[in-house]
């Protein structure tokens, strides 16, 4: 069935204006603003790796490298039973071809990424038409923590992507467009899968199944194919579940969370994801009913307030012409976000796979909005959000102090060019979609900012990576051990070019064989060991800011510090 819905122009002063050119491939200054949006998704490249989280899955992913070993996770030196193997497997094969760096770690996810962009592009194209494609396009690639997400890399990039892309695939599919499609859509599930877990077949299921069963079409719901992509799919995961037997059901006798006897296959299909959903397995949280409800009003800015506007609108309309109405991308979000607001285990990033839906929904509606009131509710929200946004990095700036650096001078002057090269798209208009631009060209310059000033501040930090850089460059060779009082240090442990050992006890490096040797330790610690610290880092967790932490008054009173100790006998 053809979903498509022919677009409406906006009135601009009483008349019709047809403003393809800045919204569809046909408007060079477009072209440029996308462009834009691309750009700022890799801008986090080189930013350090932030940790915990991903400064451990690039450590996991370097030995599996170094040791030329896909089947194995290790963490600390020890079996990790956690996340699935496929983000490690990208991230080792990176390493392998560019060697061992933050940006070879996090270019596989951006690109992963950047395929969803494209795949959201086609299903929106798909069931819409090429302008809500562009926007929808857009949208996604300028949404905050997608933005984030390519920065501070886990495993959202190639979960979005995949997701996104198996909808497509298998939406194809069921158009009758042959099993070449639905051995697609069952690859990219099966990479999903592989990702994070059987919970991510959600919203794929969701969308493909949700939409029939609105519609009532019972007789393609169990069509045969449907049967073939599940048999698909699980195929497509053996290559999982062989990894997991060899390194975990094949020794029973492993310690794993504190006991023997623990099954990989029954904690990649059980605990991993109805453990956590109900809280019983060894990983435990704590839920919040409304967490994600006021959660996407910042992860999914600058956009958030408009995609409420087009849930709310697209529920109360499509109800009255169920046949008539495109219900995939609702059916997609809507069954994975009441399963993530029901579970005990509940972060920010979950959202992410749910992005390209959102765009596609928010584009629609933004683009296809008469009434006066939707147009005033875009008007106000997408103006006050364009204002907020630019302040929200000038208090920012002002409050942590990162210094004039040479980025800052860079993003300003290029800022400068691009705005006046984007002066037509930002002239005082009454249209919407010059207030999408707008919005949309304040978030890219803010997110540039972050990811060119901020975080490379931020990240000096994190004294791990920072302790690692000293290392490598001022005593290369040296063995490098940390005295581990607290957290293990993953950023550490991944840049320093030497193998990293552990000390729970500081006498106990009287046993470590090698000198000069290279102590990394909490100087609270050290204190009265008669040892002097050659270089001391300031230390915060930069992936959970507190507000006395980015303020630069109060800072210095809220740090840790963390030397580096020589010892040479």
């Amino acid at each position: 069935m053809d979903y498509s819905i022919t677009y409406s122009t906006f009135p601009v002063r009483g008349k019709r204006r047809d403003i393809k050119g800045i919204s569809s491939a046909g408007g060079t200054d477009f072209k440029l603003l996308m462009a834009l949006a691309v750009l700022v998704n890799f801008s986090g490249l080189f930013v350090t790796i932030m940790g915990p989280d991903g400064a451990l899955y690039a450590s996991i992913a370097k030995t599996m490298a170094q040791h030329n070993d896909y089947i194995h996770l290790f963490a600390e030196g020890r079996d990790w039973l956690d996340k699935p193997h496929f983000p490690f497997w990208m991230a080792a094969l990176s390493f392998q071809l560019f060697g061992y760096s933050g940006w070879a770690y996090k270019l596989p996810a951006v690109l992963f990424l950047m395929m969803g962009a494209v795949y959201t592009y086609r299903l929106a194209k798909l069931l819409y038409n090429e302008q809500v494609a562009w926007w929808a396009t857009a949208i996604l690639l300028t949404a905050e923590h997608i933005i984030i997400s390519n920065t501070d890399v886990r495993a959202e990039p190639y979960l979005t992507g995949a997701i996104v892309a198996s909808v497509y695939h298998f939406y194809r599919a069921r158009s009758g467009k042959g099993y070449g499609q639905l051995a697609l859509g069952a690859l990219f599930a099966a990479v999903a899968v592989m990702t994070k877990g059987p919970f991510a077949v959600i919203p794929i299921a969701g969308a493909i199944g949700g939409e029939m069963i609105v519609k009532r079409n019972w007789r393609e719901i169990f069509h045969f194919r449907w049967m073939i992509a599940t048999a698909l799919t699980f195929l497509f995961i053996l290559p999982e579940l062989y990894c997991l037997y060899v390194q975990f059901d094949a020794h029973p006798g492993k310690t794993v969370f504190g006991r023997t006897g623990v099954s990989g296959i029954r904690f990649f299909f059980w605990d991993s994801q109805f453990g956590r959903f109900l809280n019983t397995g060894p990983i435990k949280g704590k839920g919040d009913p409304a967490f994600y409800l006021h959660t996407v009003l910042w992860a999914f800015l600058p956009w958030s307030v408009l995609l409420y506007a087009a849930v709310v609108n697209k529920i109360r309309k499509g109800w009255t012409r169920v046949a008539k109405t495109e219900w995939l991308t609702l059916a997609a979000a809507l069954p994975c976000f009441v399963v993530f607001s029901l579970s005990r285990f509940q972060l920010p990033h979950y959202l992410n796979i749910l992005f390209p839906f959102f765009a596609i929904l928010t584009a629609q509606y933004v683009l296809n909005v008469r009434t006066e009131g939707g147009r005033k509710l875009i008007r106000i929200a997408q103006t006050v959000l364009t204002i907020l946004l630019p302040v929200a990095a000038m208090a920012i700036h002002l409050l942590f102090r990162p210094g004039q650096t040479l980025a800052l001078l860079v993003l300003v002057i290029g800022g400068l060019v691009a705005l006046a090269r984007l002066r037509p798209m930002l002239k005082k208009n009454v249209s919407e979609q010059y207030l999408l631009v707008r919005t949309m060209v304040a978030a890219v310059l803010v997110n540039f900012y972050l990811n060119l000033v901020f975080y490379p501040a931020l990240l000096k930090y994190q004294s791990g990576s920072e302790a690692a850089f000293v290392a490598n460059r001022q005593f290369a060779g040296a063995k490098v051990v940390q005295l581990q009082t607290g957290e293990y240090n993953y950023a550490l442990d991944f840049y320093l070019h030497s193998p990293l050992q552990t000390l729970h006890q500081l006498g106990d490096t009287s046993q470590l064989t090698g000198r000069p040797l290279l102590l990394f330790a909490d100087v609270n610690a050290m204190a009265g060991s008669g040892l002097s610290p050659v270089q001391v880092f300031e230390h915060i967790h930069v992936s959970r800011l507190s507000i006395k932490q980015v303020n630069a008054r109060t800072r210095p009173k809220d740090v840790q510090h963390f030397g580096l100790y020589l010892i040479r006998k």
